[in-house]
Parts: C-alpha cells; sequence; structure tokens
C-alpha cells in the first residue's frame, strides 16, 4: 500500500498570468506527483468556490490563502491515507470544508489535492492515469475510446476583445479514422482558416484569444462562414462537422427574456436588431443549424433560464447536442434538476466547477446513465497539466474541447491524447476514435 507522507502547494501562474494553486504529494514508496488547477473566465454562478485573496496584489487574485489552507488544513488531514481510496480522500477533505460549495477551504485548494491524490493512486498501482481513472468510475469496457476533439478556433464572448457574443466556434473532425488523423485535420483547417481571415481583414485579425482561435472582427454567420470555407480549402468536407459555445449567461438581459447579442458596444453605439427574445435567439440557433453541419451547441441560454433550455432541447436535441455548462457546473443535485426537466442532453465535464474528481465521476455517471453525451472541458486559464486527456479516456466521455492546436497549454492535453492513443494502438483491444458516435460512446455509465 502507497500512503500519503507529504502534501505541499505552492502558488503558480496559469496560462493568463493569474495565480492558481499547484500541489505536490509525496507517497511512502519515495515518489511525487503534482498537478494545477485551471481556472474560468466565463464562470456559472453555481460553480464551486474559487477562493482568492483580494486586497491589491495580483489585483485580487492571488490564491496564497488557498494553498495555507492546502499546506495546513488539508495537508495533516491526509497524511497516512492510502493513495489509491480517491472516495475516501475525497471526502475527507469535504468534511474539512464542511460547506456547501467549498467556500471554507476553497475548491481551487481540494482539488489541487484530489487531482494529485489521483495521480498518486495511479503510480501506486503502476497503472496510466487514464486507466485509474476507469476503474474509478467503473469502466470495465474494452477497447477504449479515443474522444473527438472540438477545436476552438474562432473566439468571442469573454475570451476574447473582439465585438463577437458566441465565445466558441468549433471544427470537430467527426469524419476521422483515428485521433491521429483528427488531430491532422485540426490542424490544416486551423491554418487555412488563418489565410481565410488574413485576406478579409488583415493580419491584425489573426491575433489569437485565451484559448488558441483567432478573434476575427466578424459576426456569428460570418465566423461558421469561414470556418467552412477553411473546411473546404484543407480538403474536408466530407469530415468535419462544427459546434458552438454560446455561453449566452454573459449576454442575458437581467429580469427579462431578451439576450443583447451586442453586448460588448457601449450604450450609444448598440444595433437594436441584435436585441432577441428567447424564442427568437432559440429560431436564430434553428437557422445556423440548417445552414451549417452544427452537432453541438452549449449553454445556448442563461443558467437560470430554465424554460427557454427545455424549448431548445424539444426543438433541436434530436439534430443537434445540447451542452450544459453553466446551466448543470458538473454538479448532482442541479444535474437531478435538468435530467427531470429535459433542459439538456449533454454535460460538459470541468471538474474545477465542482472541486473534486470523485464528484466529477459521479456527475459523468449521473448523466451516461440518463443517456446524454459528455464533453470533457479546459478552463480558459489553464496550466501545462494534461489531465482531461487521461479523464476524457478513462471515462469514456466521447468528446473533448481544450482550446485551438495552438498555444502550449492547449497542445499539451492533445499531445497527451496522442500518446495514450499510440500506447492503446499496441496493445491487443486496439482503441477506438469515436467519430460522429461521440454522443453514445461505448461506456455509458
Amino acid at each position: 500500500m502507497s500512503t500519503i507522507s507529504a502534501i505541499h502547494g505552492r502558488e503558480i501562474l496559469d496560462s493568463r498570468g493569474n495565480p492558481t494553486v499547484e500541489v505536490d504529494i509525496k507517497t511512502s514508496s519515495g515518489e511525487m506527483f503534482r498537478a494545477s488547477v485551471p481556472s474560468g473566465a466565463s464562470t456559472g454562478a453555481y460553480e464551486a468556490v474559487e477562493l482568492r485573496d483580494g486586497g491589491s496584489r495580483f489585483m485580487g487574485k492571488g490564491v496564497t490563502k488557498a494553498v495555507e489552507n492546502v499546506n495546513k488544513i488539508i495537508a495533516p488531514a491526509l497524511i497516512g491515507m492510502d493513495t489509491r481510496d480517491q472516495e475516501t480522500l475525497d471526502a475527507k477533505m469535504l468534511e474539512l470544508d464542511g460547506t456547501k460549495n467549498k467556500g471554507a477551504l476553497g475548491a481551487n485548494a481540494i482539488l489541487g489535492v484530489s487531482l494529485a491524490a489521483a495521480k498518486a493512486g495511479a503510480g501506486a498501482k503502476g497503472i496510466p492515469l487514464y486507466k485509474h481513472f476507469a476503474e474509478l468510475g467503473g469502466n470495465t469496457v474494452s477497447p477504449m475510446t479515443l474522444p473527438v476533439p472540438c477545436f476552438n478556433v474562432i473566439n468571442g464572448g469573454e475570451h476574447a476583445g473582439n465585438a463577437l457574443a458566441f465565445q466558441e466556434f468549433f471544427v470537430i473532425p467527426t469524419g476521422a479514422a483515428t485521433f491521429k488523423e483528427a488531430m491532422a485535420i485540426g490542424c490544416e483547417v486551423f491554418h487555412n482558416l488563418k489565410k481565410v481571415i488574413k485576406k478579409k481583414f488583415g493580419g491584425d485579425a489573426t491575433l489569437i484569444g485565451d484559448e488558441g482561435g483567432f478573434a476575427p472582427p466578424c459576426t456569428a454567420e460570418s465566423g461558421l462562414e469561414m470556418i467552412m470555407e477553411a473546411v473546404e480549402k484543407a480538403g474536408y468536407l466530407d469530415k468535419c462537422s462544427v459546434g458552438l459555445d454560446v455561453a449566452s449567461s454573459e449576454f442575458k438581459v437581467k429580469d427579462k427574456d431578451f439576450y443583447d447579442l451586442d453586448f460588448k458596444s457601449a450604450p450609444e453605439n448598440k444595433d437594436a436588431s441584435m436585441m432577441l427574445s428567447g424564442d427568437e435567439l432559440a429560431a436564430f440557433y434553428a437557422k445556423l443549424a440548417d445552414q451549417y453541419p452544427i452537432v453541438t451547441i452549449e449553454d445556448p441560454f442563461d443558467q437560470d433560464d430554465w424554460k427557454n433550455w427545455s424549448k431548445v432541447t424539444a426543438s433541436l436535441g434530436t439534430k443537434v447536442q445540447i451542452v450544459g455548462d453553466d446551466l448543470t457546473v458538473t454538479n448532482v443535485d442541479i444535474i437531478k434538476r435538468a435530467i427531470a426537466e429535459k433542459a439538456c442532453n449533454a454535460l460538459l465535464l470541468k471538474v474545477n466547477q465542482i472541486g473534486s474528481i470523485s464528484e466529477s465521476i459521479a456527475a459523468v455517471k449521473m448523466v451516461k446513465q440518463a443517456g446524454w453525451g459528455v464533453m470533457t472541458s479546459h478552463r480558459s486559464g489553464e496550466t501545462e497539466d494534461n489531465y482531461i486527456a487521461d479523464l476524457a479516456v478513462g471515462l469514456c466521455t466521447g468528446e473533448i474541447k481544450t482550446g485551438a492546436p495552438c498555444r502550449g497549454e492547449r497542445t499539451a492535453k492533445y499531445n497527451q491524447l496522442l500518446r495514450i492513443e499510440e500506447e492503446l494502438s499496441a496493445t491487443a483491444a486496439k482503441p477506438i476514435y469515436i467519430g460522429s458516435g461521440f454522443r453514445t460512446p461505448n461506456w455509458m455509465g
């Protein structure tokens, strides 16, 4: 048995230059395992608490309090515990915190330890992290599945300084035969898109956003048009679908059934035609889905607009996957309501929304048993840690989004998936690349 002999937290920087938590766990076997915690810019109101220091240091975004909680409260309580027993470790931290939303210790403190413990557990078993995640989740299906990557190639919303309301535009190689081929397709489309954007708007428009995608001065329609032009130039019209992360909570008009797609403009410059009711926005999605090969739409409505969520899932949900992110925040209590109200049919899996590996696995199993799809996700403020690649394979999520094939903190995850595919391909049970079957992969909880 490998037990925890030491835990040390520290403050490091994420991809936006903001502080985040990193945790080292040392075990009785003499090994050390390290994990770091991501951070989002477009965050749901019901996410677990990300503990920040406040004050002037790092503009209030320091995490020294969370680090102190790791070192002075969590570490002493977990010394001597079995690294393989993830549920017990996570339960102990939840007990130490004592709040419903991890507001005492901070979800960033708890998650840093939870992630490092998962890596230590895999090390104690002598197996890859993705196999350890599979065992923790109860996924015994063979062969294992590689997810389809959703490349965020055009950035808007809170992730970019352009006027575009919708936050992410995906290229999705659903027609590839392997993950390796999917990566090649994604990269070729990305480079062709750069040429398309440069020709239309000039070189400045090819500067990249937080997640590595371009941020041109386009509309939703012209953004999709440019993506399809790039797909055609790359020669992959028969192998690519597209998708959207609308992140509509960012532009919902408070206390009204309206969404302001011109929310970034000054009041005197606003375009009145871009103020849409819930029904008008749903009709806009349907129009786009008719014109383009859209297979997934994330957060089409505000996190509290349950009525419109259920309506769009009823009208579009068979043709297009409707993904809950801000709506569900990887929280089983909220997911239960979403299942009951048929508010969406897919979960965006973000472990830092809930703050522990065990709770994340519980969320995945719940939605899979309800027949939902699952998309594993990074955050806009990322680190070099690539654990979500292993999580996507271990829990057979079918989909992963971790930005454009650009910026090291994004490609770190894609590169890990390439390694996993290569490793599994050398075994008798060669892996499956899920492709167009991403909504119902071969393990459904």
